[in-house]
């Protein structure tokens, strides 16, 4: 699993559909978090909705250690091959998410935030480096909306450059560590996490980094991949079912929840709200995945579910961002002119819409391109 898409699984061990559905029912919360983001935040639902991304790393830990870890440690799988597999799995739909990004740029009028004209030869660098994994810097070229995104045209590919980085440093150290070391490697990550919450060196209050190079971004991204995935990894090796009724609803209410709640505290004094998060990651998460690798599915509907919001998650999670960059300029921000109430259609239109477009990637390009690669 990447950063919200599945690893492939080996033909003789069980497939965890339950954790597919919480992937997808992360990936719905996403697309409500990012409508509500550019309204003031008392207005937001899903307050913690960013938070998404985190639970995303450590189910992409969890399913790689399960996938991965026998087969490269036996040798019945090279690193060569383990590379492969991943760039045919993430790979495909990047580069659709960034066309589509620069599509949705061009019918925004082809301007950054503040009005600038962008040339075509900036976007087109921008496609380019953007397609190859590479962070646009904060106020050069290709960084054509203005705003210090890594990846202007399609916002949430931030989150695949770490998961790219995750992946690389688990086939090459990672994987080869004892599950004891492993545990205190995870400890360390964590307490590094923590106090980059603590600190606050972004002046966020949230943990919601890593979508730029700036300041302490870049830092705080890959503390919040670091201890997730790593956490899942060490979750996959030391698994040891319980049983549970009802695993997916618990998990599915459970999740929404915590994403749900709003900022806890002030702005002002935002310690409180980073405990909370660094909670969530460390303690919630981990109980969250374990629940959920646990159940079983013992109805068609549910069945149906798990397997839909599976297939669609990761197609969802790339192409949706773009239409927000629409919808944000549609409402004038940042200084923001139309309230919830008065856009209320068009956020059924893009929740609706966004799974539409995500199944028609799936089906029309991301299965038949990958499927091919694979070929090949």
């Amino acid at each position: 699993m990447n950063n919200i898409s599945s690893a492939a699984f080996t033909d003789t061990k069980p497939h965890y559909k339950i954790l597919d559905g919480l992937r997808g029912v992360a990936a719905l919360i996403v697309i409500w978090y990012h409508i509500y983001e550019c309204f003031p935040p008392e207005l937001h639902i899903f307050g913690h909705g960013y938070l998404a991304v985190d639970f995303f790393f450590m189910l992409s830990g969890f399913v790689i250690g399960y996938a991965y870890d026998s087969r490269l440690q036996t040798g019945k799988l090279a690193l060569k091959g383990f590379f492969k597999r991943r760039i045919i799995r993430l790979h495909p739909m990047v580069i659709l998410g960034i066309v589509i990004g620069a599509v949705a740029f061009v019918i925004q009028g082809g301007v950054q935030w503040d009005g600038t004209k962008v040339t075509t030869s900036a976007l087109m660098i921008g496609m380019l480096i953007a397609m190859f994994m590479v962070p646009a810097v904060p106020g050069t070229y290709p960084e054509v909306r203005g705003n210090g995104e890594m990846f202007p045209l399609n916002g949430p590919t931030w989150s695949l450059f770490f998961e790219y980085l995750a992946n690389i440093f688990y086939a090459i150290f990672l994987r080869r560590l004892s599950t004891k070391s492993l545990a205190f490697f995870t400890a360390a990550s964590a307490i590094g996490l923590a106090t980059f919450a603590v600190i606050n060196p972004t002046g966020y209050g949230t943990l919601g980094v890593g979508w730029t190079i700036a300041d302490y971004n870049f830092l705080g991204g890959i503390l919040r991949v670091t201890f997730p995935f790593s956490a899942g990894l060490l979750l996959s090796r030391v698994f040891e079912p319980v049983k549970i009724k009802g695993a997916f609803w618990v998990c599915s209410v459970l999740l929404a929840a915590i994403l749900y709640i709003p900022f806890i505290g002030e702005y002002e004094n935002p310690i409180y709200n980073c405990i909370w998060e660094v909670c969530c990651i460390a303690l919630i998460f981990p109980l969250i995945v374990y629940l959920g690798a646990s159940g079983n599915t013992t109805d068609k509907f549910s069945s149906g579910i798990c397997k839909f919001l599976g297939d669609i998650s990761y197609p969802l999670y790339i192409v949706h961002y773009p239409s927000m960059y629409l919808f944000y300029a549609y409402i004038g921000f940042p200084n923001t002119f139309r309230t919830p109430s008065e856009t209320w259609i068009w956020q059924i239109v893009l929740f609706a819409g966004n799974i539409i477009l995500a199944y028609a990637a799936l089906k029309l390009y991301d299965e038949p391109v990958r499927k091919w690669l694979s070929k090949k």
